[in-house]
């Protein structure tokens, strides 16, 4: 059994931000460093769609929901963001304590640092810098409950003589501190701009340490999937609906009388 991270703790997270239902082993989220805020989720044809800007930190915010230990694999632009390996679900991750979180904030150069993570042109993000660029733009965390020992069923007592009383431990480790589409005829009247992907930024402090996980089974029990591109971007295709455009009316105020105040 290879050893793990074990990862840090807060708070709990507002759910217009969040990625996750009440079956969920956890919920994600993704903040933006610059301020501070939960960037807005969208829903865009079963899919969901952040909008960074390019330069702007971000972290990745994943809570524990439920009242036992689970490992989250988390890769960036198809990368896993511990061991800088090219992802699968199988690798290191995270270990969250019962109802805990952790918020991961760049690639993991070390048990004390991370190189953070940036919203940055294709070109320069570390996926493409390392010679992988056909999964830039796309956030992603692997849920794994943790095994247990089964327990055994005791003896039936009878008073009658009878005959007879009738995943594998896996790796991975790591821790940190740490809608409407737009119409067809409106997108034509956007201009897109340059992809973005994420970059290795400044080194910065994250202290982790070791700890042991065994996987209760080889495959996931939740798989997150966060996709994102820049907010001009994703207007031009229409996943972020698009105010500014819309059918005018003639009669904005028309409607019957209201009650009055008070």
């Amino acid at each position: 059994m290879k050893r793990i991270f074990i990862a840090l703790l807060s708070g709990l997270l507002p759910a217009c931000a969040t990625v996750g239902n009440a079956a969920s082993l956890v919920e994600v989220a993704v903040v933006s460093r610059t301020t501070g805020a939960r960037i807005p989720v969208w829903n865009h044809q079963g899919r969901l769609y952040i909008a960074g800007s390019p330069g702007e930190k971000y972290s990745v915010l994943v809570s524990n929901r439920t009242g036992a230990r689970v490992l989250a694999v988390v890769s960036i632009d198809g990368v896993n963001v511990i061991t800088g390996e090219t992802a699968t679900p199988a690798q290191s991750g995270y270990v969250l304590d019962p109802r805990g979180r952790v918020n991961i904030g760049g690639w993991r150069k070390s048990m004390s640092e991370i190189a953070a993570f940036v919203f940055t042109a294709v070109p320069d993000s570390y996926a493409a810098r390392t010679g992988r660029p056909g999964n830039v733009g796309v956030i992603g965390v692997a849920a794994f409950r943790e095994y247990r020992e089964p327990r055994r069923r005791p003896p039936s007592i009878s008073p009658q003589p009878y005959s007879g009383l009738g995943s594998r431990s896996d790796d991975t480790r790591e821790s940190a501190s740490g809608t409407p589409a737009s119409p067809e005829s409106n997108q034509a009247l956007r201009k897109s701009e340059e992809k973005l992907g994420t970059g290795h930024g400044e080194r910065e402090t994250s202290q982790v340490r070791y700890t042991e996980f065994r996987r209760a089974t080889s495959y996931p029990s939740q798989l997150v999937s966060i996709f994102y591109d820049s907010h001009a971007n994703l207007l031009a295709r229409g996943i972020i609906p698009d105010t500014l455009l819309t059918e005018p009316n003639p009669f904005p105020a028309f409607r019957f009388a209201p009650d009055p105040l008070g």
